[in-house]
């Protein structure tokens, strides 16, 4: 057998390279590189290794740990999960950084591929520098922390085992239905150690993404569940985005008459403007879709995992007879709800669907409503779009008017507070991956690091970075990151002098914004003094962003189209009025409130609660 002596490092960035995945016969490598941050648990190690094949695989330098593998996580979503990265660390604090990140990617069954350092599997040096201590064991760090938000993890206590481990790492990350984080834990002498690796395993491998089809039996039963439906309407998830099914979508929708609400996943599966798409359905949802949702007595879900924003808590669907079809490649998922499973790739199934469904429609008043539905959502949108709030402009404005100025095939992203929230009713998304929402995790700080992953997916696409100023402060250091690696990114920073979104549920829930607001302290001993004079513009431009303030709709309009003029990352800060917020429509969000308290808000908030909490429902 031929060998090849190389370190354990080594071993693994030669094998990486040479992992390649496909679908309908469209083949990529799976790695576009790797993220790192070095120290001494992977400096002499896997730095080294990357330094010796840099020329073939890549190596990107981050400024924090989780945000490269936020970054890593934006690119594989913008990929479909066909590509990704892999993301090396110290041992430490670097790798326990990469944590959140880890739990992100796998909350959205995205894959990424973690390589943090660990401590010396000799433990002759221990203590060394940064280890957790623990007096049960000598063979814990703080890298099993990574256990519960890890799809696979594995420590690799000698060079060998990397011949058994990484086969399974690739069958993990190219798993549509197990995707997610995989961790691999390096210990740092482990990963210098050489060994005499066969050959073939550096050989060219193609992983081969299937399109699995649903029992036949399930499906018979499908197509009686749906003629005998009366109103049915489909929920659209990620998963139609993952499996490229909008199209199909699109043709099953028309053919049957089916309307469509979208999850925050799925937002972008059919364009806004089709008379049979709802919008956006539950706790964000437009008031069509929940109506709709309501009244249903059959709901398809498509690549869903049906979360408590898109069910409103489960009070959506309020039908006694409701009855659920459930597309999904996991079973897990499948089977929510009480569901009939339908196992498969949603383009697949649904062009099963299609077949067995073939003359069959909705009746036409049902599709009139819908298409009326869709109208009337268009023109509150319109209305929200030219409020002409002032004298501060309202965030439903703003999104308004970078909704309008960008091109059909540009990107909006975000993740966290309450532009999440208004973008999925608001966003008149014109393309299947112009909408990119991190919401599983609804990670603060993701914004500017995932930006960064979806221009590096999508260079020809400008990408829309829209982030409050909470989020803003939690990670802005991959500005740095993105000046130079050279990719521009348009970030439109919204000034509401602290945290909006909480600040508005804090009110809901009777306790009027209470530590939601960016203020000084006072003599009351409360922060409730004198806004903070924070310079967000300042801020951007000396980590090396073109700045550019709007004060105003027009000043705003002006930014956007300088900056789409522009080769370089840009910066726009615009002060919004946090009080103006969008409503909600016909839909409710479980957030328990305190069932004792003094306070007469309180009180009035939880009579409320206690009254809308009786519409949940079970599924048995």
């Amino acid at each position: 057998m031929t060998t090849k002596c190389l370190t354990m490092a080594q071993a693994l960035i030669n094998y990486l390279q040479n992992q390649y995945s496909a679908r309908d016969g469209q083949e990529q490598p799976f790695f576009a590189g790797c993220w790192g941050i070095f120290g001494h648990g992977n400096v002499a190690g896997v730095g080294q290794a990357l330094q010796q094949y840099a020329t073939t695989f890549r190596y990107h330098q981050a400024r924090n740990e989780q945000a490269m593998v936020h970054t890593a996580a934006a690119y594989a979503k913008m990929k479909n999960r066909l590509q990704t990265f892999a993301c090396t660390s110290s041992i430490g604090p670097g790798a326990t950084n990469m944590i959140t990140g880890a739990a992100m990617a796998t909350i959205n069954r995205l894959p990424v591929l973690l390589l943090p350092g660990d401590i010396f599997a000799e433990r002759l040096q221990a203590p060394v520098l940064q280890q957790l201590e623990a007096n049960h064991s000598q063979d814990v760090s703080v890298n099993d922390c990574f256990k519960p938000v890890s799809r696979y993890w594995d420590r690799i206590n000698r060079p060998e085992q990397l011949i058994t481990a990484l086969p399974e790492v690739m069958r993990v990350l190219t798993s549509p239905v197990e995707t997610g984080a995989v961790t691999l834990a390096l210990p740092q002498d482990i990963q210098t150690m050489a060994y005499e690796y066969p050959a073939e395993m550096f050989e060219k491998r193609v992983w081969h993404i299937p399109r699995n089809r649903p029992d036949l039996s399930s499906l018979e039963t499908a197509f009686q569940w749906i003629k005998s439906s009366k109103q049915p309407i489909i929920v659209a998830g990620g998963g139609v985005l993952y499996s490229e099914a909008s199209e199909t979508l699109r043709t099953f929708m028309e053919a049957t008459g089916i309307p469509v609400g979208e999850t925050m996943a799925g937002k972008g599966s059919l364009p806004y403007n089709h008379p049979l798409n709802l919008g956006a359905i539950g706790v964000t949802g437009t008031h069509g879709a929940n109506i709709l949702a309501r009244e249903a007595d059959l709901v398809i879900g498509i690549g869903t995992r049906y979360s408590d924003f898109t069910t409103a808590s489960k009070t959506a669907f309020q039908n006694p007879n409701v009855r659920f079809v459930n597309i999904n490649v996991a079973d897990f998922d499948a089977y929510k709800h009480n569901a009939l499973p339908l196992v498969g790739d949603a383009r697949a199934t649904l062009d099963e669907l299609a077949s067995g469904l073939a003359g069959w429609q909705t009746d036409q008043a049902y599709q009139n409503r819908a298409k009326q539905f869709n109208a009337e959502w268009d023109a509150e949108v319109s209305r929200i779009y030219n409020l002409e709030h002032g004298p501060l402009i309202s965030q439903g404005e703003v999104i308004g008017v970078v909704n309008t100025i960008s091109r059909p095939e540009d990107v909006v992203l975000c993740a966290a507070g309450s532009l999440p929230g208004d973008l999925h009713k608001l966003w008149r998304t014109r393309d299947p991956k112009g909408y990119h929402l991190e919401y599983g995790y609804s990670t603060m700080g993701y914004e500017i690091a995932g930006g960064l992953g979806v221009k590096m997916a999508a260079p020809e696409r400008d990408v829309y970075v829209m982030i409050g100023d909470g989020s803003y402060l939690m990670m802005n250091t991959e500005i740095v990151t993105a000046v130079q690696e050279g990719v521009k990114l348009i970030i439109v920073l919204l000034d509401n002098h602290g945290y909006a979104s909480i600040g508005g549920l804090s009110k809901s829930v009777g306790s009027d914004g209470f530590g939601t607001k960016y203020r000084y302290r006072t003599e009351s001993g409360q922060l409730d003094g004198e806004v903070l004079p924070v310079d967000y513009g300042a801020n951007a431009a000396s980590l090396g962003a073109h700045l550019i303030r709007a004060n105003n709709r027009d000043e705003l309009a002006d930014a956007i189209q300088t900056a789409q003029g522009m080769d370089t990352t840009v910066c726009i800060v615009i002060e919004t009025d946090r009080r103006q917020r969008v409503g909600g429509y016909e839909s409710w969000w479980d957030v328990a409130i305190a069932e004792v308290s003094e306070n007469p808000a309180v009180q009035e908030a939880r009579e409320g609660y206690e009254s809308a909490k009786e519409r949940e429902r079970h599924f048995i």
